[in-house]
């Protein structure tokens, strides 16, 4: 598999490479003020993509974080209650005595098929 990815991102050079040779020209691009400024098409492609992707990146990167933040609290408060039960069966003496639960029955077979299934 990682012969694969190797070769993926090689390959993906290579295009980069056959695209930036085939198209280095000159664009003239109008700026404010009467201002022209002289880019390399390639230049120009690769810093839209990153004003594009750069902002993304990051927002994924913030969500990823605060759901590992909300994902320890609540591993922290599962530890907290876990503990508590721990401690009242222990007072009580209850958990040698208790059996554990039946699991829950399986779900019930729907009565009706939907249209366009028979």
């Amino acid at each position: 598999m990682q012969f694969l990815k190797l070769l993926f991102w090689c390959l993906m050079a290579f295009v980069a490479a056959v695209f930036t040779f085939g198209n280095w020209t000159n664009i003239s691009i109008q700026l404010f003020g009467g201002l022209v400024a002289e880019v390399n098409l390639p230049l120009l492609l690769l810093a839209t993509f990153l004003l594009g992707f750069l902002p993304t990146l990051v927002y994924q990167h913030w969500i990823r974080f605060r759901l590992r933040q909300r994902l320890a609290a609540a591993e922290r408060a599962l530890e907290t209650e876990r503990a508590l039960a721990a401690a009242r069966f222990g007072e009580t003496g209850a958990a040698s005595t208790t059996e554990p639960l039946p699991p829950p029955p399986p779900a019930a077979v729907p009565g009706a098929v939907p249209p366009g299934v028979a």
